[in-house]
């Protein structure tokens, strides 16, 4: 912990000046990887996190969705492909899924992969065999955040225990998936909980493949609607210690960039952010417009990162005749206002 509140704590063009030192050693400075995220069930969510307008504890004016169809979540991905994403993000406001509702989940893994992306769901806690199931239908990423530190957790939700969270991350190792898991910072906390959430995610082995890092949005008719802002070098301090501690994770300039200037989204990729979502929302809450990110990128001069498929003939056989058999099966198609 000194040594992550020593890091905080540097001249600020010190500590950019080691992050771009490390971000540059494993990664091209000047891609970012993209990904797009869509909400496949809204709302009424049993959790009681503070900052989520998706609990159903407060009354945010947010309806209650029922699981999307299969075929509009695959229109979503296709969309978000020739958007230029190569992650496709799915999340559902369960405090666990269902077997009925992840076998649909499992399908529209299946059927995303099948237009070349890479896949990652957050469906809330999953036990072994949920994870398992997930993996052997191909998922890539499972995301299950920490939200902050272990100290402060207890102060934004007390329905799940920050035990139940690492169990989950645990499940999902074990079945052999890629880890997204980050944090929420301007939740009130101090810059201690800031180094502790990150102290935990380093010390995850492995470390996270993919960390993000959200800035509160402050959504009205939650208890945190009035919490005091994070000073934006605050949160770039956070992105630059992330990329120093987490030297090999994609670290993703997350929730929060509908309200950040230009200046602060360049300092973060200053810092070693190096990945975003695309879009116009994120869950319920909004994002900047595509046509915006595509100028700040010309302006910084950046580029979207390029992700390699390779397969051999007969694996590339045996996925075409496996999504052959996937597109004639009645299951496929899903009811989803049952």
């Amino acid at each position: 912990m000194e040594e992550i509140e020593a890091l905080l704590a540097l001249p600020f063009n010190d500590l950019l000046f080691r992050a771009q030192q490390i971000h540059r050693t494993y990664f091209d400075p000047n891609a970012v990887q993209i990904s797009t995220l869509l909400s496949i069930k809204t709302g009424a969510c049993p959790e009681d996190c503070k900052y989520c307008p998706q609990s159903g504890h407060y009354n945010t004016g947010l309806g209650k969705e029922k699981l999307l169809e299969i075929e509009k979540v695959v229109t979503q991905a296709r969309a978000a492909r020739d958007a230029g994403a190569s992650r496709f993000c799915m999340g559902a406001a369960w405090r666990s899924p269902r077997q009925k509702d992840l076998d649909v989940v499992l399908e529209m893994v299946r059927q995303v992969k099948d237009l070349g992306l890479e896949t990652c769901m957050t469906l809330g806690m999953l036990d072994g065999d949920q994870a398992s199931q997930l993996a052997d239908a191909g998922l890539d990423y499972y995301n299950h955040n920490l939200d902050t530190s272990p100290e402060y957790y207890g102060e934004i939700i007390t329905t799940r225990t920050y035990g139940d969270r690492l169990e989950t991350l645990d499940h999902v190792r074990q079945a052999g998936m890629s880890i997204c898991s980050g944090g929420i910072v301007g939740l009130g906390e101090s810059s201690r909980d800031r180094a502790a959430l990150l102290q935990q995610l380093a010390r995850l082995e492995p470390q996270p493949e993919s960390v993000p890092i959200n800035m509160l949005v402050k959504v009205a008719g939650t208890p945190l609607e009035d919490v005091d802002d994070l000073d934006p070098i605050d949160f770039i301090r956070t992105i630059a210690v992330a990329r120093i501690l987490m030297p090999k994770s994609h670290v993703r300039l997350s929730a929060g960039r509908e309200q950040m200037s230009e200046s602060t989204q360049s300092l973060a990729f200053l810092a070693g952010a190096n990945s975003i979502f695309h879009g116009e929302t994120l869950l319920t809450t909004s994002n900047p417009q595509l046509a915006r990110d595509r100028a700040l990128f010309d302006k910084l001069g950046l580029h979207p990162e390029q992700r390699e498929v390779c397969r051999s003939d007969n694996e590339q056989q045996q996925h075409l005749e496996a999504a052959i058999q996937r597109r004639t099966n009645e299951s496929l198609f899903y009811d989803a206002t049952a």
